[in-house]
């Protein structure tokens, strides 16, 4: 009796140990699956695609417009030097007079929605780039040596880190130079610098204003005066017409393009904004662009403050008799 009493107790401990087993099995076995699907995409890292793409559904083909140039501060903490794949890297401190030429890749879809070395969002619909060593942001004009076709991008990120690429491109900007479809293309570099002044320099090409640079040639007023007849000469020839009807009127000179569609337009747009009549007078393939006649001074000096600072700076008033 007390031995089968003995081999019960036994038992029931010998079962109680298999279920104290038994749990902490369980445990250690849910335990470590759990820690599996934690550590996993440690092990995929911070992307979940392993491979890039391409976007896997575009509706329409993406805008592909430039990236608008403009002046803005590097940011200095861009500019440490730095290590990727045992490779060391010295960021310029200016890009001012860059160019270079080499073969360009283009990053999509596993880098979409993360972010860049500057601490932006990547967006491969943007007109964006990766660069190893340019002050971020900059602003580069990229030509595709094989077609000709042209692209500005801001670059806001590092990379690529290949031997034999320079650059890497947003989807949308790969696509508006036609290699998309392929992995690289052979592409040359132009950086368009900006100063806190608004003086642009593209590539190694010579600095100039931002009238300039925008294809708008500014002259200076001496040397309208000097082409305009002198007020002496038209004082002398009024008398000889003998009507009596001369009077001087006031033209304020908007700017001298050499792009005639381009005066055209902004001469169009002026006009209706200003209510007042546009005139292109051309002189060696130089469009001006003249608002008037406007005989009251007040209104030529509104417009010509509003106009100053709209972007034409170098507005002027010139007298001429009619």
């Amino acid at each position: 009796m007390l031995r089968h009493l003995i081999s019960v107790l036994e038992i029931h401990n010998v079962n109680r140990v298999n279920k104290r087993c038994y749990r902490y099995l369980a445990i250690f076995v849910v335990g470590a699956f759990l820690v599996g699907c934690q550590s996993a995409p440690k092990q995929s890292g911070r992307y979940t695609q392993h491979q890039d793409s391409a976007p896997k559904y575009v509706a329409k083909t993406p805008e592909t417009l430039d990236a608008v140039p403009k002046y803005e501060a590097y940011r200095m903490f861009n500019s440490r030097p730095y290590k990727v794949l045992g490779k060391h890297y010295t960021p310029m401190q200016n890009g001012k007079g860059y160019e270079e030429v080499g073969f360009a890749s283009w990053y999509g879809q596993k880098f979409h929605g993360h972010l860049t070395s500057n601490g932006e969002t990547y967006n491969m619909f943007a007109m964006s780039a990766a660069h190893k060593t340019l002050p971020l942001p900059s602003y580069v004009r990229v030509t595709n040596l094989e077609n000709n076709k042209q692209a500005i991008v801001r670059v806001n990120d590092r990379g690529p880190f290949h031997e034999n690429r320079i650059i890497d491109l947003s989807y949308a900007a790969a696509v508006k130079l036609g290699y998309h479809s392929k992995g690289t293309a052979k592409v040359k570099l132009e950086v368009i610098h900006f100063d806190e002044q608004n003086n642009v320099t593209v590539g190694n090409g010579p600095t100039v204003s931002y009238d300039e640079y925008l294809g708008i040639a500014v002259e200076p007023s001496t040397q309208v005066a000097s082409a305009s007849p002198s007020n002496n000469a038209q004082e002398e020839a009024a008398p000889e017409k003998g009507d009596g009807l001369s009077k001087d009127a006031i033209y304020i000179q908007v700017a001298a393009l050499s792009n005639a569609a381009k005066a055209k337009s902004i001469s169009n747009v002026l006009s209706a904004l200003y209510q007042i009549p546009a005139h292109l007078p051309v002189d060696n393939n130089i469009y001006k662009l003249q608002l008037g006649p406007i005989h009251d001074e007040a209104v030529v000096a509104e417009v010509l403050q509003q106009l100053k600072q709209n972007g034409y700076p170098n507005a002027y008033a010139i007298t001429q008799t009619l």
